[in-house]
């Protein structure tokens, strides 16, 4: 998930009664919560293939995770210490119920992030599996509201705090209202943004009502309830994507006598009748969109062949490189086609990641191109 859901579902967990545990909680639960992407640090010392290797790696699996929430509350308590003695004043930090708060706030977030299709990897240092839970696009306007919602109902107590959650939100609503032009952009945007806005009138609403003061930490401890029923709700949604993708993949693949060895659904952007599929036979690899609603069914069908033997060498070659070994490594349901398939000088092998991005599209880090000589090149031209 992005940071932003990260930061907000620390907060949230502080204000659910974690903070009670001891001073310096709540900014603990926050620092928590984000903590296993520290591994984006990697970029500062590589570069952007560097950190898709170690992106949603150790500092994301259990004894990472185990490691860092061990260690977030010693740098706490050693700070206050020496704040303490600076000031002259009591040590009134708890390092027993920061440890209680930072292990919490810590699960959070490989959980949060198992939710998406882009995976942990729960098992290193012992093994490098990754873990899909295909259930929550991994940028979700829903959680911003429910958590944000939540979060600001119960801090927004001085002048401050309420001009910065006023800037946050202002900044969150032109993300929300102005959309995406990309692949990945909401493909319902007027729901989407009626419900946004009824949302935050909502929150107006009951912060006028003091709503924060009267239910207190209540509030926190329901936006976690309705966050598993929402995950119950897009449980069930998966599968029924699965049932109706699997039915409508066999009907793509029963003329041509190919067989389904593995098949993913992948939830879109804050739709949960609409789902994006990939699966991959013995011959090629698919992709398609299909809504769960009657009537509009499978869209955006591509199709990418294996590559046939004869061009086994010239792979084999380019999966030499560096970046694609990162990419392949990474990729869940990866393509690999050649500019020219004749390979009359040079080609390009076009390696790809077919859930983000297709062949010679560049999308970041989700896609590559490699150079190779042909062979023969230098005595007749050809292949």
């Amino acid at each position: 998930m992005d940071n932003l859901t990260h930061s907000l579902v620390g907060l949230a967990a502080a204000k659910a009664g974690l903070e009670r545990l001891s001073p310096r909680t709540t900014v603990l639960c926050i620092v928590a919560s984000n903590a296993p992407d520290l591994d984006v640090l990697t970029l500062v010392f590589g570069d952007r293939w560097t950190t898709l290797k170690y992106h949603r790696g150790i500092t994301h699996s259990i004894i990472g995770t185990l490691c860092l929430a061990f260690i977030i509350p010693i740098v706490f308590y050693l700070v206050e210490v020496a704040l303490a003695r600076l000031r002259a004043r009591p040590l009134k930090i708890n390092l027993a119920g920061l440890f209680v708060a930072s292990l919490v706030a810590s699960a959070t977030h490989p959980l949060m992030d198992w939710t998406n299709n882009y995976g942990v990897r729960l098992l290193l240092p012992w093994s490098a599996h990754w873990f899909y839970g295909d259930l929550v696009f991994i940028v979700d306007p829903f959680l911003w509201a429910l958590f944000g919602g939540a979060s600001f109902l119960l801090t927004s107590k001085t002048r401050f705090q309420l001009i910065a959650w006023s800037a946050l939100g202002l900044f969150v609503t032109l993300i929300v209202l102005l959309g995406s032009t990309q692949r990945s952009a909401v493909s319902n945007a007027i729901p989407v943004r009626v419900f946004w806005i009824a949302v935050l009138i909502f929150l107006v609403v009951l912060f006028a009502k003091k709503a924060g003061n009267r239910w207190g930490e209540k509030i926190a401890i329901a936006s976690f309830v309705i966050l598993l029923v929402y995950w119950c709700g897009l449980a069930w949604a998966h599968s029924l994507a699965i049932k109706e993708g699997t039915f409508e993949a066999s009907v793509m693949t029963h003329n041509s006598g190919e067989t389904i060895s593995r098949l993913a659904a992948m939830p879109t952007l804050a739709n949960p009748v609409e789902w994006e599929f990939v699966f991959e036979t013995e011959r090629a690899t698919y992709r398609f969109d299909l809504s769960l609603l009657a009537g509009k069914r499978v869209s955006d069908l591509v199709r990418y062949e294996k590559p046939s033997a004869d061009a086994s060498s010239l792979i084999q070659e380019a999966s030499e490189d560096r970046r694609a070994q990162i990419l392949l490594g990474f990729a869940r349901f990866p393509v690999i086609q050649l500019s020219d398939i004749d390979c009359t000088t040079q080609t390009l092998v076009q390696f790809a990641d077919l859930r983000y991005t297709e062949p010679g599209k560049s999308r970041g880090t989700f896609a590559i191109n490699v150079p190779v000589d042909c062979p023969n090149q230098g005595s007749n031209g050809s292949k």
